[in-house]
C-alpha cells in the first residue's frame, strides 16, 4: 500500500446508522452540515476547499458550511442548529475538545452521524474521527530539531541549544499532543526552552510573541512553531530585527499554499505535513449515509519537507 494512503486504526469497525441507508431526509440529496472552527487559519481554508472539491464527485450530497469564527459558543450553536434542521450527517472540526463534547454527543445520540475531523473531542459519542497523529508529528519535529541543533558550531561551543516554542491553541488536542511529542523527543538533551507562548495558531500572534522573545534573549537557535503560521510570524519578527539568519524555523502543516512555499523560500528549514482529511471525510460520509461499515478512527500518514527533499515529495514519517 502506498505510504500516502490512510491507516485504519485497530479499533473495531462500526456499522453506520440504519437511518442513513433509507435515503436522504430532505429532497433528493443528503445534507451534510460542516462546522469549521474558524477561517482565520490558512489550514482551515484549505480543509474546507478539500471538502468541497471531494464533494464535487458526489452529486447525491450537499454541503452546508458554517464558520464558528474561533468562538466555541458559536460552534456549539451551529451543531444545535444542524440537529434542529435534522441534517443527514455532521462534520465538525472543533475549536476545543471539552466544551464541544456535549453538543456532538447530543447530535450523535439523536441519531445524526458525526465525523470529527482534525481535532478530537472527549469520550466516544461520535461516529468517526479522522486526523493525523499529532504526538508522532511533534516527536518527529523534536527529533529533527535535536539532530539539526547538534550540527551547529555555536551550540557545540555553548554546550546547549536555546529554543523558542510557539504553541497552538492549548485547549485543542493537536497543540497538546504536538507539545507532548516534542518535549518527549528533547527530554534529556542539552536544550533549554527560553521562551514559550500560546499563539492560538495565528501568524500575527506568532510575530508579536517572537518580538518579545527576541527582546529578552540575545541568542536563539531554533523556533518550534506548532504550525507554519506562527513559525512564519516568528521569522518576520526575526527578519525585522536582523536576526533571521541565526535561527532555524520549524513548522507544522506543510500546506501547498503556505508551508511548502516557505520551505522553498528558505524561510522554514522544515515543515511537517498535517493532512486536512477533507477527501477522507467525504469518502467516509458517503459510506455512512449509504449504510456501509466504517472504522471508528482513521489515522492519516504524514511527511516532512526540507529544501533537500521537497522536490522528491518529502519523506514519510516512520
Amino acid at each position: 500500500m502506498p505510504r500516502h494512503f490512510i491507516v485504519l486504526s485497530a479499533l473495531a469497525l462500526i456499522a453506520a446508522p440504519l437511518a442513513g441507508a433509507s435515503g436522504p431526509k430532505h429532497g433528493d440529496k443528503w445534507i451534510i452540515g460542516v462546522s469549521q472552527c474558524n477561517l482565520g487559519e490558512p489550514y482551515r481554508v484549505v480543509m474546507n476547499a478539500d471538502l468541497a472539491k471531494a464533494a464535487e464527485a458526489h452529486p447525491e450530497i450537499q454541503l452546508v458550511f458554517k464558520d464558528a469564527q474561533n468562538d466555541t459558543l458559536r460552534q456549539r450553536d451551529q451543531i444545535e442548529e444542524f440537529v434542529d434542521a435534522d441534517v443527514d450527517l455532521i462534520i465538525i472540526s472543533p475549536k476545543e475538545a471539552v466544551p464541544l463534547t456535549p453538543p456532538v454527543a447530543a447530535a450523535y445520540k439523536a441519531g445524526i452521524p458525526v465525523i470529527v475531523l482534525d481535532r478530537k473531542i472527549m469520550g466516544s459519542d461520535y461516529t468517526q474521527f479522522i486526523g493525523a497523529d499529532n504526538l508522532k508529528i511533534g516527536k518527529a519535529a523534536g527529533e529533527w530539531s535535536v539532530r539539526k541543533l547538534a550540527t551547529l558550531p555555536k551550540v557545540k561551543a555553548r554546550g546547549k541549544a536555546l529554543i523558542v516554542e510557539l504553541k497552538g491553541l492549548m485547549t485543542s488536542s493537536p497543540a497538546q499532543e504536538r507539545l507532548e511529542g516534542f518535549h518527549e523527543a528533547i527530554k534529556g538533551q542539552p536544550i533549554d526552552i527560553v521562551f514559550t507562548a500560546d499563539t492560538k495558531w495565528l501568524e500575527p500572534n506568532g510575530r508579536t510573541e517572537m518580538e518579545s522573545a527576541l527582546a529578552v534573549n540575545p541568542e536563539i537557535d531554533l523556533v518550534y512553531g506548532h504550525s507554519d503560521s506562527p513559525a512564519h510570524g516568528a521569522y518576520l519578527a526575526a527578519k525585522a530585527a536582523g536576526r533571521e539568519k541565526d535561527i532555524i524555523f520549524v513548522g507544522i502543516d506543510a500546506l501547498p499554499t503556505q508551508g511548502l512555499v516557505f520551505v522553498r523560500q528558505g524561510i522554514l528549514q522544515v515543515s511537517f505535513e498535517y493532512p486536512t482529511g477533507g477527501s477522507e471525510a467525504i469518502e467516509n460520509a458517503v459510506k455512512i449515509l449509504k449504510g456501509e461499515t466504517v472504522p471508528k478512527t482513521i489515522t492519516l500518514n504524514s511527511r516532512f519537507f526540507t529544501p533537500e527533499n521537497i522536490d522528491k515529495g518529502g519523506e514519510w514519517l516512520p
